[in-house]
């Protein structure tokens, strides 16, 4: 089936349409998918944290800026100086007025230089007013043995890192009150206030507490990587999400998930601890490809300004799930998929539809030509159209007329080559009996004539001579005969032993005189073959083997069973035989001796193939003694087997 047109034709579109998809699709699922995993999804990674890390940046600048402006607002100043209760009510409107205006600060308090409260904001991030009794207990408050307090009036900004103010929530949160929430912890900022007469002088500390919910809901939830990207692949970072860890690069305080805040990275439930040791030798990168609760994800980090320059040091994380990287590309391997299993259906149908109409007329081309070759050169096509098949089919008819004239030609030539070769072969052989004939008869007549004494032994000779030249022209008949003639084969079980032993002592006199030694080998060998052509090989193989042996040598034949067939090997040490006359032995008219009609071989060979054997003649090799083998195989037949078995 794979060899017809239209199975090609189907395979061949099959290849055409699947070869470029299956490189297309592994180009997609590997090179691409690697590309946009490797490259693509790390650059906006690595530029997405470095944009979220640039916006915290800016907001906490942003807010400590504020609270510089505040510590020299002229209300500030003068509320720790000497006529203070002048001017506090006028700054706490203020900064209710600000926190209202842009909120995000929990509290904006004023501490004077001996570290007692001389004013504050009464509202909260969310504008809910503080109560009379929290008012009072920040009144009372002693800021002067807090840390940035002491930092601030040693002329220094201070900023306090991630945490759940004591100042606010009444001072500390209880245990086991309820859950923290990210608007339960803040940043603090500090600036000195100084004093406007020279040299200048810190005269208090102003101190702002941030609410969180400027970094986590603001910035950290709202932030989406690829919110801004519309190039191709954008889609993919739909599960991303980002985290705030503190600058030991190991404890969380931002994260989509509030019940991780405080957690170690390291540590359970997180327990990635090969992200902190990344993270930590540097300051911006790409973290090593991770498991999180049961998803593979990628991930980069950034890391905010450090102390020196004005920032806490925090680091930036931006992650994807791996599914989310592949999603695009998945979708378009099974986009792919479907469209090229629609168009390798619509394609299979019309080339099997166009096949057939095509290889119809070439399968009736097929037939013809089976026709033609099977001996009938009448058989004409006919013919159905004008396009390429049609004009082949116009050329198979004139060829098939051209063969059926040439084939007449070419037998009318073969048998007057055949006659006038046999007619050459007969009369060369005939003529060289007849020539000595002829001299002896004139010789007969001479003598006659001149009454020679000598007359009678002249004719003695003569009659012997004509007699054996007769003998070969007979002998020589039968060859052309044998060779051209039908052979009826007669075949009986015959004892090949006994068979060989006689073709031997017919020749025996001729080996012994050679100086030829001959030795048989095998006994109980029955074959069913006929006799009389068999010995006629038997003879023309031994007397081909004794005139190469001129010198003397020996003569080994070999019966033996091989399976099912009984070998007959006859080897000499004659002279051997050339590789090139060796290819042509079975030839016809082929000799390689001075007399001879060099049909023996041709004989011998037809004999033994229509016996259903083969004969086949190498040359023995010099380490072995040189000379020449002949191998005949015949068929041991059943019949011939149990024969022998029962003689």
């Amino acid at each position: 089936m794979i060899r017809r047109i239209s199975t090609k034709w189907v395979l061949a579109v099959l290849a055409a349409v699947v070869v470029p998809f299956l490189v297309f699709a592994w180009y997609v699922d590997v090179k691409l998918a690697d590309r946009i995993s490797n490259d693509t999804v790390r650059y906006y990674l690595l530029r997405f944290a470095a944009d979220l890390a640039d916006r915290i940046d800016d907001e906490l600048a942003e807010r400590r800026l504020d609270i510089e402006l505040w510590a020299s607002d002229p209300l500030v100043l003068w509320s720790v100086g000497p006529d203070s209760e002048d001017y506090v009510p006028l700054l706490e409107l203020d900064f209710d007025r600000f926190v209202r205006r842009s909120p995000g600060f929990d509290l904006l308090v004023v501490v004077d230089a001996q570290g007692r409260c001389v004013g504050m904001s009464s509202l909260g991030s969310t504008g809910e007013s503080r109560g009379p009794g929290e008012l009072e207990r920040l009144r009372r408050t002693d800021f002067s043995a807090l840390p940035w307090f002491e930092r601030g009036m040693g002329g220094e900004p201070a900023l306090v890192d991630h945490h759940v103010s004591p100042l606010l929530h009444g001072g500390g949160r209880e245990a086991g009150a309820r859950p923290l929430d990210p608007r339960d912890y803040g940043v603090g900022i500090a600036e000195p206030i100084f004093s406007t007469e020279e040299p200048a002088r810190v005269n208090g500390v102003i101190y702002g507490v941030l609410n969180w919910s400027v970094f986590q809901q603001d910035l950290l939830d709202g932030y989406r990587a690829g919110e801004d990207f519309e190039g191709i692949g954008s889609e993919i970072y739909s599960s991303s999400y980002s985290w705030l860890w503190k600058s030991d690069s190991n404890t969380i305080i931002g994260h989509p998930r509030k019940e991780l805040y405080g957690k170690r990275v390291a540590e359970d439930p997180v327990n990635l601890p090969q992200l902190v040791q990344v993270s930590s030798q540097a300051d911006w990168g790409m973290f090593p490809e991770y498991e999180f609760v049961g998803v593979r994800k990628r991930a980069a980090f950034k890391h905010c300004r450090g102390a020196a320059e004005g920032g806490l040091g925090w680091v930036v994380g931006i992650g994807i799930d791996n599914s989310d990287i592949y999603a695009t590309v998945n979708e378009l391997n099974d986009l792919l998929i479907n469209a090229t299993v629609l168009v390798l259906f619509v394609v299979v149908v019309w080339t099997i539809f166009i096949a057939r109409r095509t290889t119809r007329p070439i399968l009736e081309l097929q037939g013809h030509a089976r026709r033609v070759a099977a001996g009938d050169l009448d058989a004409q096509i006919d013919v159905a159209s004008d396009d390429e098949l049609g004009q082949l089919a116009q050329d198979i008819n004139l060829m098939i007329g051209e063969m059926a004239e040439n084939r007449r030609r070419l037998v009318r030539i073969e048998k007057e080559s055949a006659w006038r070769e046999m007619a050459r072969q007969v009369a060369h052989e005939i003529k060289n009996p007849l020539t000595p004939i002829s001299l002896s008869v004139n010789l007969l007549e001479r003598a006659r004539k001149e009454k020679s004494p000598e007359f009678d032994q002249i004719l003695e000779r003569t009659i012997d001579l004509v007699q054996r030249q007769v003998e070969n022209m007979r002998q020589i008949s039968q060859n052309f005969y044998a060779f051209a003639g039908e052979q009826v084969l007669e075949p009986v079980p015959t004892d090949l032993r006994e068979l060989v032993d006689e073709v031997m002592e017919l020749n025996a006199a001729w080996a012994q005189e050679l100086g030829v030694r001959v030795r048989v080998e095998g006994d109980g060998i029955v074959v069913c073959l006929d006799p009389t052509e068999f010995r006629r090989v038997l003879i023309n193989i031994v007397s081909n083997a004794l005139e190469a042996m001129p010198d003397g040598g020996a003569l080994d034949v070999l019966l033996a069973r091989e399976g099912d067939s009984v070998r007959v090997e006859l080897r000499d040490t004659g002279t051997g035989i050339d590789e090139e006359v060796r290819q042509r032995l079975f030839e016809p008219y082929l000799t390689t001796r001075s007399h001879g009609t060099g049909l023996g071989l041709a004989i011998c060979k037809r004999v033994i193939d229509e016996m259903g054997g083969s004969i086949d003649i190498e040359p023995v090799s010099e380490a072995e003694g040189g000379g020449t083998r002949v191998v005949l195989l015949l068929p041991a037949t059943p019949d011939a087997a149990s024969l022998g078995e029962e003689e």
